[in-house]
């Protein structure tokens, strides 16, 4: 029995010298790593820095808006950026508190966004028209956009894009099921003692954008790793995406609008609903044309082929627009 006291003692020592040589590892990743660098610049929307990419010169061509999906960052488009701004003004930012735009401290409406958004472009000296590029939840943040400000918007885009209506028909809760909730409240108070950090740096994990560059790799995996405040958007995001979905569904058709969708083959669950309703995104205008990529949610915009077929579409949509 004393030996085995003994033994249980010394493995309650190892355990806690280990804790700790974690604790201070953690701290240190915090004490002397560098605060991830954004690759735009920050502009002040009352109060509040919003990030924004503006890239490829003015022209008589409609400015490009790309809207991210709900946990998506400015890098996801890369491709899409890079084929078309030599065409075309193309624009990227980050939705207040994601990545390394700042949090808002204003109470949260589903025109907030849309509102904010319009801001930060003026600010920005950004003019419409504009056409309005959205992945995943990025469509119904569009619909929206649109319905605020109908005359500015000359085209949209939908890319594997959320439906008003797709967690009850998908039989699905939302963003997050409850234990993804609490791995990410895990996550984020890791990332805040630094943990993440060190993780990352001793294992260097793969990234889940592999077709992406690696600066974009690398500037998302540091960003990650330094705070908990990524992981804490997402809750956000999951907390609103209701009322987003909602509103989304209440916006006015696009009547005869240039309308592109294109919908990855690749999908979880039941895809001919998911199917069904991009088909009903489509319908949305009377000039709506649907595209099929083999692909999953992620890679039709990650890959560059994919990109690549997507700007083709942009841009003959883009000169037909008067």
């Amino acid at each position: 029995m004393k030996l085995i006291l003994k033994i249980l003692k010394w493995i309650g020592k190892i355990l806690a010298g280990f804790i700790i040589i974690l604790l201070i590892s953690g701290l240190c990743f915090r004490l002397f790593s560098s605060k991830p660098v954004p690759p735009g610049k920050l502009v002040d929307v009352n109060s509040t820095k919003l990030h924004i990419r503006a890239e490829g010169q003015k022209n008589n061509f409609p400015t490009l808006i790309l809207e991210s999906g709900a946990g998506n960052d400015t890098d996801v488009f890369h491709w899409i950026a890079e084929g078309l701004k030599k065409n075309m003004r193309v624009i990227r930012y980050d939705r207040e508190g994601k990545w390394f735009s700042e949090s808002s401290k204003d109470s949260i409406t589903p025109e907030f966004y849309a509102r904010q958004l319009h801001t930060l472009l003026e600010k920005n000296g950004e003019k419409p028209p504009y056409i309005l590029v959205g992945h995943s939840m990025g469509g119904p943040y569009n619909r929206i956009f649109r319905d605020l400000y109908p005359n500015e918007v000359k085209g949209m885009v939908f890319i594997d894009s959320s439906h008003p209506e797709q967690w009850e028909r998908l039989t699905e809760n939302g963003l997050f099921e409850e234990n993804q909730i609490a791995l990410i409240k895990i996550l984020a108070v890791l990332s805040d003692m630094g943990l993440m950090g060190v993780y990352s740096s001793i294992s260097n994990p793969k990234s889940i954008d592999k077709d992406l560059p690696k600066d974009c790799q690398n500037r998302k995996r540091n960003l990650t790793s330094y705070s908990g405040k990524v992981y804490r958007r997402y809750l956000k995001e999951n907390n609103i995406n209701d009322n987003i979905l909602l509103r989304a569904s209440q916006a006015s058709k696009l009547d005869s609008l240039p309308v592109l969708v294109f919908t990855a083959t690749e999908q979880y669950g039941e895809p001919e609903i998911w199917f069904e309703m991009q088909e009903e995104l489509k319908r949305l205008s009377t000039k709506g044309k649907h595209f099929y990529i083999d692909a999953n949610h992620g890679s039709i915009i990650t890959k560059k082929e994919n990109a690549e077929k997507i700007n083709r579409e942009i841009l003959l949509m883009t000169e037909s627009i008067d």
